[in-house]
């Protein structure tokens, strides 16, 4: 899968790395800026969406399309779909730029709007990323829990960087006899999770 990364892709991926660290050095407004992963969290959320059981693969928090261009490689080896939702109507035209032009089309869906309005209409999920705003994920995590599959995995980002916006999310995770998960300290830290 890392190995055979199609160029188009990887262009795009570093396009939006450059983007994502001029904006940082800028100190573009909150609301604007990307807030994508680093690249090696990038590899593992790719890792481990193409570890998880056959289903539906779905993102929570497209920004610019970054952590959807890993995610792509792995809905590519495992032929499935991702479907990606995100609020911002800036950033859904950046991450069809982005899907466009790294030639991932065939295998992203992007959804404009709040995942919470859609996800009653999805079924069998069998990855998750969550990497939006940090009041919402325990209310993401209460709708995709009960639609996994067994075995399914959620991956959620910021689990070090932002421990204490997250301390309910978090200990409701680790204590939800429905996944075993832990704590993986990769990028900002990622809660890995995997449905019993």
């Amino acid at each position: 899968m890392f190995h055979d990364v199609p160029q188009s892709l990887l262009e795009r991926m570093k396009a939006l790395e450059l983007l994502d660290r001029q904006q940082r050095e800028g100190a573009a407004p909150a609301a604007e800026r990307l807030r994508q992963v680093p690249r090696e969290t990038g590899m593992f959320i790719a890792l481990a969406a193409a570890s998880a059981p056959d289903g539906l693969c779905i993102e929570i928090g497209t920004s610019g399309g970054y952590s959807a261009l890993w995610l792509a490689l792995a809905c590519r080896e495992r032929g499935r779909r991702l479907v990606t939702f995100e609020v911002s109507a800036g950033k859904v035209v950046l991450a069809r730029e982005s899907f466009r032009m790294a030639g991932v089309e065939p295998w992203v869906r992007l959804v404009h709007g709040d995942a919470r309005q859609h996800l009653e209409g999805y079924e069998g999920i069998s990855f998750c990323f969550l990497d939006a705003d940090k009041e919402l994920y325990l209310d993401c995590y209460e709708k995709i829990v009960p639609r996994m599959v067994r075995g399914g995995v959620l991956v959620a980002d910021n689990a070090l960087s932002h421990k204490e916006a997250l301390e309910d999310f978090l200990d409701r995770v680790v204590s939800d006899p429905r996944l075993d998960a832990l704590v993986v300290p990769v990028g900002q830290g990622v809660v890995y999770g995997r449905k019993q």
